[in-house]
């Protein structure tokens, strides 16, 4: 056999894997939207969607170096400069965490509201569309905007479920989900008990709001316990690296995995003692 035997078979195999692989039998590509990154999705929730996950990215790439210059001028310490620049870029994720968490408390406090209108405006004779338009002009200050860009959708374009599904990505919210799909089925199947439905949903959530608040209040003490026992170190180290001495003990081998060891601590500390206390959170299950 010549050596451009197996070579020759190799080739036809793979040309005839290809003829094979290109008629009826090829691999579909998903034509669909692709669904939201995780990051974006908590940008969403937290009311910024006119920030995308690129930009805020850049925005902690950005305040990390800002924090690097400013403390390594100020102590000329390259390692407990990069330890801070660490903490600055991390800062405006944890924010964005922070304004989601608010924002999923305050909506909290007012869908018993908007669920009350929806069940007033159903039980008035309005279609569903119409009490959910209604809601841009006369519903709690916090949901109008999202529920005005559905009224306006709606009248461009007539289609419910589309808007609908606008609707939920517009409100990121575990209870405006359950809400979205309870009227979707009601339009859908028909009936005359989406009155009470509404009204019952209305009064659970504000026993799910009221035991929340309670707990949440008895929580705050852990809370702030655990930021205070996580910045109190650092805020020293800042305050001990103005000194020579100790710029010269933080810019040694030993230095450096003492601060290495330090933060790893106080990172997982702090996210045990969170852990300890934080409270079941809504998932966005109907997503």
């Amino acid at each position: 056999m010549t050596p451009t035997g197996p070579l020759l078979g190799l080739l036809l195999g793979v040309g005839l894997l290809l003829v094979w692989r290109s008629g009826p039998r090829a691999p579909q590509r998903r034509t669909g939207p692709r669904s939201p990154s995780r990051r974006q999705q908590r940008l969403a929730a937290a009311g910024l969607t006119g920030i995308n996950a690129a930009q805020l990215t850049a925005l902690q790439v950005g305040l990390g170096m800002l924090v690097l210059v400013v403390v390594l001028l100020t102590t000329g310490t390259v390692t407990v400069s990069l330890v801070f620049a660490a903490f600055g870029s991390a800062l405006p994720a944890v924010q964005v965490r922070r304004l989601a968490v608010k924002r999923q408390a305050d909506l909290r406090e007012v869908w018993p509201e908007a669920v009350d209108n929806l069940a007033s405006a159903v039980r008035a004779g309005l279609s569903l569309p119409e009490a959910l338009a209604a809601l841009g002009t006369r519903g709690p200050e916090a949901l109008r905007t999202p529920f005005a860009r559905f009224a306006a959708e709606y009248r461009s374009s007539g289609r419910f479920g589309e808007c609908l599904d606008r609707l939920k990505e517009n409100l990121a919210d575990p209870v405006g989900d359950r809400i979205v799909e309870t009227l979707r089925v009601a339009r859908e199947v028909g009936g005359s008990d989406l009155g009470r439905v509404l009204r019952t949903l209305a009064t659970f959530l504000r026993e799910d709001a009221r035991a929340r608040a309670e707990l949440e209040t008895r929580q705050g003490w852990v809370v702030q316990a655990a930021r205070l026992a996580v910045a109190a170190p650092w805020v020293v180290l800042l305050l001990l690296a103005t000194q020579s001495t100790t710029l010269d003990a933080y810019d040694s081998p030993l230095g450096t995995a003492l601060l290495i060891g330090g933060a790893a601590v106080c990172l997982v500390a702090y996210r045990v003692m969170l852990q300890i206390g934080r409270l079941p959170q809504d998932v966005r299950v109907l997503q």
